[in-house]
């Protein structure tokens, strides 16, 4: 199987992002793998979300995915390297969710009235763009997990914005690659259902996804941790 063909490439992304994260998992100071009892169920729950949610916009054709760089096999008109993207993207994520507890322990300290602005803030810019399915939708969502996040208090905030900025620095390699490095590319949007405000080849819009995804993986994953008394 040569992964450097061109309809292996979404797949070949997804396991250059996972290999990091995956091997250093079994290390002894992290033992990120002791933790995957309540890592998957955590994906499983965000991806009770997101999957439909997935499938409903690709009906719709808010996105779509590039022939020329995926493998062919569909479930539920997704390809298989997208459901993948639900779970090693989310894997990685949470994984540095770790690193950064472990060696960071004291995090960004933000006033929670700070998030709850910004969640109204996201809030009112998704309702103005209402017209356009990915902004709204994905808009409404994080400001509603920004502002559900919040009530759990500041530490867990503040560790989750943590996260999130750091993991931006990978989300923007990947995303980069997914959304405009090559010749076409693998994902694209229908520009009637976005703001057409880009960063680096990726739409605003994805940036919130981003972080809605990470939210609603850490949430249930910090919960489960708490009700375990795990560390």
């Amino acid at each position: 199987m040569n992964l450097l063909k061109e309809n292996f490439l979404y797949l070949f992304i997804m396991i250059v992002s996972l290999s990091y994260p995956f091997i250093s998992s079994f290390e002894s100071r992290i033992n990120f793998v002791q933790k995957w009892k309540f890592l998957f169920p955590s994906i499983c729950f965000m991806m009770l979300i997101f999957i439909p949610w997935d499938i409903y916009f690709t009906s719709k054709s808010v996105w779509s995915f590039n022939e020329n760089y995926i493998l062919g096999y569909k479930l539920f008109l997704l390809p298989i390297e997208e459901w993948l993207f639900f779970i090693i993207i989310p894997f990685c994520c949470v994984f540095i969710h770790e690193v950064l507890d472990y060696f960071f322990s004291n995090s960004i300290q933000l006033n929670r009235k700070l998030y709850y602005f910004s969640s109204c803030l996201i809030l009112i810019i998704g309702l103005y763009f209402n017209s356009k399915l990915y902004t709204f939708y994905v808009l409404l969502l994080s400001s509603f997990l920004l502002f559900l996040s919040s009530l759990n208090g500041s530490l867990f905030v503040n560790n989750l914005i943590r996260t999130y900025l750091v993991s931006l620095f990978p989300f923007v390699l990947v995303n980069g690659l997914l959304t405009g490095s090559f010749n076409s590319p693998i994902v694209m949007y229908n520009s009637d259902e976005i703001m057409n405000c880009r960063l680096l080849n990726i739409p605003i819009e994805d940036f919130f996804y981003s972080f809605s995804m990470l939210a609603l993986t850490i949430l249930p994953y910090n919960y489960l941790k708490t009700k375990f008394n795990t560390s």
